[in-house]
């Protein structure tokens, strides 16, 4: 038993803002290093697009505008062309909303650590404090206890932060599954595209693919969150990023024969071999994080079951 029960329960507040912000600093590190890839990509992303956007300008006005006359071929370039623009400025701005979304996580992690930074220099404090106190009395018990009242704490943090990454597994995981419907019902219309679909197989398609590629950013925003919890439990996660939806894949419509279907249907199948590696890995990683939470609770049970026979009268 300790001396000051007031005294433990400062200690145990105090330890537990500090244990909070070792985590939010450890969300705070792994925002920052997705914000850098994301800034690095997104200036990629803002070339291409300039690129694709003087090639559009190109051939509605000027040399290469004439050229393409002559040769006949201005409309199916320039149609080619500005789709591809499309693709580029939908890319760009994915890229932006992920960075604005990146970036105001940090801000919020920011300020939450100007808050909690004052808990280590008050938890020093009342260690010191509490020392004073143990070193005037004669129980065996006292700092063994001090020691298992850490111990837990830690121990209860440490599944606290194990359930959240789960939990942020799952929702990644849900996620892809979204974008694997939509690309299995697009890979299924091209199937039946290359055996002679159609126009209304075309556009269906085309619909599947639009829709895999908006779920495919909010699939990206749960594998962003999901690693960095990860990263809070000691698991270091390689990047991991969505393959592209192609789709430009609509313009083929003007070229549309079964050389160019053949290629769309392998497009969307490598896509979708891609995503589920993704998920599978979720799937693997939320495993290891059941197993890590069974170890973390049988430890927390011995410490609880030593702590009841130090306490149960003799």
């Amino acid at each position: 038993m300790t001396l000051s029960p007031e005294l433990d329960e400062q200690l145990r507040e105090a330890s537990a803002r500090m244990r909070r912000a070792e985590h939010v600093r450890r969300l705070r590190e792994t925002t920052g290093r997705q914000i850098a890839d994301v800034r690095g990509t997104l200036e990629d992303l803002e070339a291409k697009l300039a690129e694709e956007e003087r090639d559009v300008a190109r051939l509605e006005g000027g040399l290469s505008a004439v050229l393409a006359r002559l040769l006949g071929n201005r409309e199916e370039r320039l149609e080619r062309e500005r789709a591809e623009a499309v693709v580029a400025r939908e890319r760009v701005e994915g890229h932006r909303a992920r960075l604005a979304q990146l970036e105001a996580d940090a801000a919020a992690a920011d300020a939450e650590l100007a808050v909690l930074t004052p808990a280590s220099r008050e938890y020093a404090r009342l260690l010191a404090e509490k020392e004073r106190q143990l070193i005037g009395s004669d129980d065996p018990r006292a700092r063994e206890l001090a020691d298992l009242g850490a111990a837990l704490d830690r121990s209860i943090a440490d599944v606290r932060e194990c359930e959240e990454a789960h939990q942020a597994g799952r929702g990644a995981l849900d996620a892809l599954g979204v974008v694997l419907g939509f690309l299995n019902s697009a890979r299924n219309a091209s199937t039946f595209d290359v055996l002679g679909g159609g126009l209304l197989v075309d556009a269906y398609e085309h619909d599947k693919l639009n829709s895999a590629d908006q779920a495919a950013w909010h699939a990206q925003r749960a594998l962003d969150v999901f690693s960095r919890e990860l990263a809070d439990t000691g698991v270091v996660a390689a990047r991991r990023v969505m393959p592209k939806v192609d789709t430009r894949w609509f313009v083929d419509a003007f070229f549309d024969n079964i050389i160019s279907d053949v290629l769309k249907h392998q497009r969307i199948e490598k896509t979708r071999d891609e995503v589920n590696k993704l998920a599978r890995w979720v799937r693997d990683t939320g495993t290891y994080l059941e197993t890590r939470r069974a170890e973390l609770l049988a430890e927390r049970s011995r410490l609880l079951t030593r702590r009841e026979e130090l306490l149960r009268p003799a």
